[in-house]
């Protein structure tokens, strides 16, 4: 099918065409580029980069993902945890299912890497249709604590921690 959207682990030759889908596709929003492209190179430069994934058709990357290594505690003791940010499709390929494909794809390969938790900052409307839950990363102090503020636990059945913090990896205290 030659159609078909794939994801695939992202590689260093896909570094120009995700800065490009992460530039065009935070544009088209309301609040314009953030910084994304350079978040997602000094994520990578740092070596806290957990999952890059991308999304292609035909050859042509028009979606990325990005898991970053957290810092997190819960009840006392140090939890895996990964935060998802950023993700991006191009935009004549949003309302697809690109962005979806990749998140699922990308909270796969975090629980096979034995991650328990993954924090997200963005639309409830949006991440809790993938489980996240902002009753669950209210649990977590963190100086992005809010509504937004979204967590899963990726083992389905593991308890919800009691307490605890989770923070980002450093780049994105850079970004500023």
């Amino acid at each position: 099918m030659p159609d078909a959207i794939t994801v695939r682990r992202a590689r260093a030759t896909d570094a120009a065409a995700i800065a490009a889908v992460h530039r065009a596709a935070f544009a088209a929003t309301d609040f314009g580029y953030q910084g994304e492209a350079e978040l997602v190179a000094m994520v990578e430069a740092d070596g806290d980069a957990l999952v890059s994934l991308v999304a292609e058709r035909a050859g042509t990357v028009a979606g990325h993902i990005l898991f970053s290594r957290m810092s997190a505690v819960a009840d006392g003791r140090p939890l895996a945890a990964a935060g998802l940010a950023p993700v991006a499709v191009l935009p004549d390929w949003q309302g697809q299912g690109v962005g979806g494909m990749l998140i699922r794809e990308g909270l796969a390969a975090l629980r096979d890497q034995g991650i328990a938790l993954c924090v997200v900052l963005g639309d409830p409307a949006y991440y809790t249709r993938f489980g996240f839950s902002a009753d669950l990363a209210a649990r977590f102090a963190s100086p992005f604590a809010g509504e937004h503020l979204m967590a899963v636990m990726l083992d389905a059945a593991a308890a919800w921690p009691v307490a605890g913090r989770a923070d980002y990896a450093p780049a994105f205290a850079r970004m500023g």
